[in-house]
């Protein structure tokens, strides 16, 4: 069984902690894995091998695993397991196909349940399939019943294939026909109830006459089929003589069906899974993923399973090389116990200190660095080992990432005892966990306490069942070829307007997009009042690092205090409805702006998009005009204003340090584009009004327009002469040798650009001091404005510029570093600087 996991994950427990591979824990073995229909093909292109590495080795002529004289005898067993398990699934079939008739009935009257086009699509080769079988089973059932060692299985395989037409017809059309059932089932209450309860018969021998099953689960039987098909062609050959006639021919059958199999596995939902419980009970996997919890004061990366009755957290065991992996349950809570605290409820939880932001922007760039390392050994085909180094140190930087970045807090309870805590990065991911629990727990759900058999098996299964494969780093999209990188730019995006059908008092959206294997809320509409279809029309630019999806999500406002999360003491809003689109590079890089709409519980946005690259949006374009302010030199704006610092700084700072000091991502957060142009203008005008528009905008508007002045400036704040004497400065490694370089540097500056500097300087200090409250350390501001008052004003003619799509590329890493230096760095007053003289020579 080869491990799903990409580089490096095997390594390193859910602490990040490098662990000596040892034995397996426990038994690989598995009795109650479901090989019922149930049974997912997933599993079969992986179990084909399971027993065949630990078979003794057997009489010379067997296949591995047949004993002598006993090869036969097993056949027989095989196919009389399938004959069993064939009866079942015409049973489904049927069950299936019983409101086929009357639906098609009402489909001619003046009141169709559904239209013929609707049915025909949901029932697709549904009645071939039937009679295929029947056929099949009427003439399998006497040959298996009045077996003797004459019997040829040969027909079992040449049926198979005769049927691959007619399943890949059905599977092409399987997400078609779900989607269908489902549309109808939301539209018309009579196909809902029909759907939801379809009764199938039992086995001949059994005392259940009927079982309800949904036509949901019932359509997806003909694909668990195909596996158990694969499966039983695995099982004869595997107990096949290698030199009876019929071993090849069962070799070439198996091989085709195992094709057909790994073709139809990208085409359906891996998450239709199950494992059967010793009871016999069918426990469906409904979501996997990756969270971080809060255990014992410490962050723990954790694969959560959530089941159709449970929620179950484990850790993958460490194994020796060879062997298969598994998980360790560190607990699990029954779906009828769990429960959700409501703020008021919840008690304060011992507080786990948040990783220091520098740390986590230190990370990045390593991470970056890393990356352009590699990039340079694969282009100058340097050694694999080299290169398999520098991956393993990648994975170790973006692996502390994921486990230290989180901070939105997501508690569960089980009501006869413990509360867990995890730590989730969006606020999206906590709402999907909480909704698929919740809907779950609609169904009349048994509390219950799982043996240590049970516990076993079901953890046993995870392994196995799990749909998300890898830790969500980017060294592990890397390894997979066919992934988009993701975009490096900036993304334009308009909040039109929202309909839904009753009003809510506060309504707001914010925008989330991916970056380094997580989400992070990059932006946020005002809040609207009493209206069924608030109309923002507000512009965001978002700058992208590697992002592949835009999450869009719609909130109601919360102005109640007691309503406080005590894990983060926030103020907790609801969400009325979120949805996700894929950034497709096709789509949106074009100079147009590209409209859609999301759906989301009720409730439709529009919005429009347009993205620039990076290459684009680090030109600097100098104005045509002089009059204005924005892309005018700084010492013309100055002079003009008769100022020491541009009068557009001066009012920014003012506003922001009055009113938006205590900000939460003062700096960070978009303010909206359209606000910040009326700005833009405003002061390019010099509007007397100017002084009433800033009261009354938004903060993160004003703080938007000041780093627009600076962006747009038509040469840096800190000149594109000093640029390359300051990359090299930084870079020095005694600190009284940087010293008095950085120093110097200022001091090379022309005035106004220094007492501008040294005035916002200043300023970025104060923001920093109400960390606790803004969340904004010197760290994140030097991020949002190094490049910004460094960059070169011709980037594209740079030698020393990397590919766009490397974000943190040596440059921008440098840029953040020469305006951290300085923000660190005790006071620095304009007259001392010009007082001091340097003992050598100017010529940096």
């Amino acid at each position: 069984l080869v491990s799903d996991f990409s580089y490096g994950a095997e390594d390193y427990d859910g602490e990040g902690n490098e662990e000596q591979k040892g034995p397996p824990e426990g038994s690989e073995t598995m009795p109650y894995i479901d090989e019922s229909p149930t049974m997912s093909p997933q599993l079969s292109a992986r179990s084909q091998s399971v027993g065949d590495s630990i078979s003794p080795t057997p009489p010379e002529g067997l296949a591995p695993g047949v004993e002598a004289g006993k090869g036969l005898e097993m056949r027989k067993l095989v196919l009389s397991g399938f004959l069993a398990s064939e009866e079942i699934y015409i049973n489904q079939l049927e069950a299936l196909l019983l409101p086929m008739k009357p639906l098609k009935a009402t489909a001619t009257t003046s009141q169709p349940v559904l239209t013929i086009q609707q049915i025909e699509t949901i029932f697709y080769k549904i009645q071939d399939i039937y009679e295929i079988h029947k056929e099949f089973y009427d003439n399998l059932c006497p040959k298996v019943q009045q077996w003797d060692s004459q019997v040829n299985p040969l027909f079992l395989s040449e049926k198979m294939a005769s049927q691959l037409g007619v399943y890949k017809a059905f599977v092409d059309n399987y997400k078609v026909a779900l989607e269908t059932a489902e549309k109808c089932s939301q539209s018309n209450n009579q196909f809902q109830k029909i759907s939801e309860e379809l009764k199938v018969k039992g086995p001949k021998d059994s005392k259940d006459s009927h079982t309800s099953v949904t036509m949901e689960a019932l359509l997806y039987k003909p694909i668990d089929r195909v596996t158990r098909s694969t499966l039983v062609l695995h099982d004869l050959l595997k107990h096949t003589p290698v030199d009876h006639p019929d071993y090849p021919l069962l070799q070439d059958a198996l091989r085709i069906s195992q094709n057909f199999l790994s073709s139809i596995n990208e085409d359906i939902d891996p998450r239709r899974t199950a494992v059967t419980t010793p009871k016999g009970e069918t426990r469906q996997l409904v979501k996997d993923g990756f969270l971080v919890e809060v255990s014992e004061g410490s962050r723990k990366l954790r694969h959560v399973f959530l089941f159709t009755d449970v929620l179950l957290c484990a850790k993958l065991k460490k194994t020796s090389a060879g062997k298969h992996q598994q998980y360790d349950c560190k607990w699990y809570i029954p779906l009828a116990d769990l429960v959700f605290p409501s703020p008021e409820e919840s008690e304060a939880s011992p507080q786990v200190h948040p990783f220091p932001d520098h740390e986590l922007e230190d990370m990045k760039m390593k991470i970056s660095a890393l990356k352009n390392e590699i990039q340079k050994e694969k282009a100058n085909k340097g050694q694999s080992r080299a290169i398999e180094r520098l991956k393993k140190k990648m994975f170790e930087n973006e692996f502390l990432l994921l486990l230290n970045s989180p901070t939105i807090p997501f508690r569960i309870h089980n009501r006869n005892g413990k509360s867990y805590l995890f730590l989730l990065s969006s606020d999206y991911e906590r709402s999907e966990w909480r909704e698929a629990i919740q809907k779950l727990q609609k169904k009349d759900l048994q509390a219950f306490v799982l043996s240590s058999v049970e516990l076993q098996v079901l953890t046993g299964s995870c392994f196995k069942l799990r749909t998300v494969h890898n830790i969500p780093v980017t060294s592990n999209k890397d390894a997979r070829t066919n992934e988009s990188p993701g975009l490096y730019g900036f993304l334009h995006v308009i909040v039109h307007s929202a309909k839904k059908g009753k009003s809510n008092k506060y309504l707001y959206c914010t925008l989330e997009v991916d970056s380094f294997g997580y989400f992070v809320s990059k932006a946020k509409t005002r809040v609207f009042r009493d209206t069924t279809e608030p109309k923002w029309d507000e512009e965001f630019e978002i700058e992208l690092e590697g992002s592949q999806s835009l999450r869009i999500l719609c909130y109601e406002k919360c102005y109640d205090k007691t309503k406080v999360n005590k894990d983060n003491n926030e103020i907790v809003d609801k969400i009325m409805g979120k949805g996700q689109i894929q950034l497709d590079p096709q789509t949106v890089e074009t100079k147009n702006w590209h409209t859609d709409v999301i759906e989301m519980n009720g409730i439709k946005v529009e919005f429009s998009m347009k993205f620039t690259s990076r290459d684009m949006s680090l030109k600097r374009t100098p104005s045509k005009k002089q009059t204005g302010v924005f892309g005018v030199k700084i010492s013309v704006v100055t002079k003009r204003e008769r100022s020491k610092v541009p009068y557009i700084v001066r009012q920014c700072v003012e506003e922001v340090e009055k009113r938006g000091i205590e900000e939460v991502g003062i700096y960070r957060i978009s303010g909206v584009a359209t606000d910040i142009q009326a700005l833009k203008a405003v002061f390019d005008a010099n509007n007397k009004d100017i002084l009433l528009m800033l009261s009354d905008m938004d903060i993160n508007a004003i703080a938007g327009t000041l780093k627009l002045y600076f962006r747009e400036l038509p040469e840096p704040l800190l000149t594109d002469r000093l640029y390359p004497a300051f990359m090299e400065g930084i870079a020095l490694s005694d600190p009284a040798a940087k010293e008095n370089c950085m120093m110097h540097l200022l001091r090379s500056l022309p005035d106004p650009n220094l007492i501008t500097f040294l005035f916002l300087l200043e300023h970025l200090k104060r923001v920093a001091e109400k960390e606790p409250i803004n969340k904004m350390s010197l760290h994140n501001l030097a991020t949002v404005f190094g490049p910004t008052l460094l960059r070169p004003s011709e980037v594209e003619s740079k030698a020393h510029l990397t590919s766009a799509a490397d974000i943190w590329s040596h440059d921008v890493m440098a840029q953040v570093q020469v305006l951290l230096y300085y923000l660190q760095h005790p006071p620095i007053s304009f007259a001392e600087l010009k007082r001091n003289t340097l003992y050598f020579s100017t010529d940096v």
